[in-house]
């Protein structure tokens, strides 16, 4: 059924496509029956679905769409098999459902891509070249890699990377539209950039390990909310940190019992190398404070316990900074990206005990213990200045679907490029 027109209906249908689809399908085109006239989003997304799974190649949205409803059928319609065609409604929507569309691609793409074809470098490479590409004139490119992270002291990705044959990197993004050197940073983002993560030698099961090319989710989130931002008419000057590394075994791979000192004087012990995520994003914090940027938000794939609070369908946020937890969970719920705020405390830094440093990485228990998203959270807020004040952690608890379900394909999902885009402009 290629080449399909598809429409939304309040009315009954005489007789759906199967049960529970609020579909009717003729030989050109489909009808979604919603409940009322700004219509149930999730219903249009298991409809969308049901079209993919039914082999429909390519769609034209025709009648009445809202922008919301026309998106949520593009988010589980476009499958990593199929993408770039749909037909937007022809009215004054579709410009912004481009940019928005362009952004959950390379997201998507990004977070899909088999590790092998992903080295940190190539990480890097493609998040630089996709802003570049938006905004060229504007964009200035700054990283250290491998032995050099060690010589400027940034340790954390330093040795989460140095098992692998293939070298860590931190990147350093400067978008400033403004011309001037002199222009005040008004946001940086931070993104955990793992290409891969076996665990080290706190080694995953294969069924853990199987999805971890995802691990660097945070990286590609905070770069499509950068790139979205700059397509809706960023003006403002954002850098962007990501921390790229593979965590591997080898004979140089760091160890349990390892201590990590940090550029500002925090010693870390290691009492788990697969809690490898924190541990990378302290040294983009301590990068994204030295800014004074008034706004820092961190994005990572971080831990398995704000999966187990919110489930998949939010991303978690963390913040010291009440206030603005508040307002960018207003941001998420106007773009329709759900989320939810969990504990976090300054006493939240204390959680993880060591008697041989300042703090170990996480509790030697599986999992990290109760508490194991808040308690990450606060191993974070180590490394940021001002109290906490203008920080903001996102554990991305919805970045990835291992296989497809009834609301959204396989793979990566962007689920947060929306709300750090709006958090930017709002900035």
């Amino acid at each position: 059924m290629p080449n399909l027109s598809v429409l939304l209906s309040t009315q009954a249908a005489a007789d759906f496509y199967a049960p529970g689809t609020a579909l009717s399908i003729t030989a050109q085109s489909a009808t979604i029956h919603i409940t009322d006239a700004l219509g149930d989003l999730r219903t249009i997304q298991r409809a969308a679905r049901c079209l993919d799974s039914a082999g429909v190649l390519k769609v034209e949205l025709t009648g009445d769409w809202e922008i919301e409803q026309q998106w949520a059928f593009a988010k589980s319609f476009s499958s990593i098999k199929k993408q770039n065609t749909i037909t937007w409604c022809k009215n004054t929507d579709a410009e912004e459902l481009e940019n928005r569309y362009q952004a959950m691609i390379f997201t998507r793409n990004l977070v899909n891509v088999t590790p092998e074809d992903l080295s940190p470098s190539d990480l890097a490479d493609k998040c630089s070249q996709w802003i570049s590409s938006l905004a060229d004139d504007a964009v200035q490119v700054k990283r250290w890699t491998g032995e050099e992270l060690k010589q400027e002291g940034w340790m954390g990705i330093y040795h989460v990377g140095r098992g692998s044959t293939r070298p860590p990197v931190l990147l350093e993004l400067d978008y400033n539209p403004t011309g001037s050197p002199d222009a005040p940073v008004t946001a940086s983002l931070v993104g955990k950039g793992i290409t891969f993560d076996s665990g080290g030698y706190s080694i995953k099961s294969s069924e853990g390990m199987l999805s971890m090319k995802c691990d660097m989710g945070g990286a590609a989130t905070v770069t499509g909310g950068l790139g979205l931002a700059i397509l809706r008419g960023l003006n403002k000057r954002v850098k962007l940190f990501l921390c790229c590394a593979e965590n591997l075994i080898s004979g140089h791979a760091y160890k349990l019992g390892d201590v990590i000192t940090y550029k500002n004087g925090t010693t870390v012990e290691v009492v788990n190398t697969d809690a490898e995520g924190r541990l990378v994003l302290a040294d983009g914090l301590m990068a994204a404070t030295k800014t004074n940027s008034p706004l820092i938000i961190d994005a990572a794939t971080l831990t398995g316990a704000a999966q187990v609070a919110v489930g998949t369908d939010y991303n978690a946020f963390f913040a010291l900074d009440k206030a603005l937890c508040s307002q960018v969970l207003a941001y998420s719920e106007q773009e329709f990206e759900p989320s939810w705020s969990l504990p976090l405390e300054t006493w939240h830094k204390d959680a993880c005990p060591s008697p041989f440093a300042d703090t170990a990485n996480s509790r030697s228990q599986k999992g990290g213990g109760s508490g194991g998203a808040s308690n990450a959270a606060g191993f974070l807020s180590r490394f940021v200045g001002n109290e906490g004040k203008g920080w903001l952690h996102i554990d991305l608890a919805a970045a990835y679907n291992a296989s497809s379900n009834a609301i959204l394909p396989a793979g990566g999902t962007a689920q947060g490029i929306r709300t750090i885009a709006r958090a930017l402009l709002e900035q």
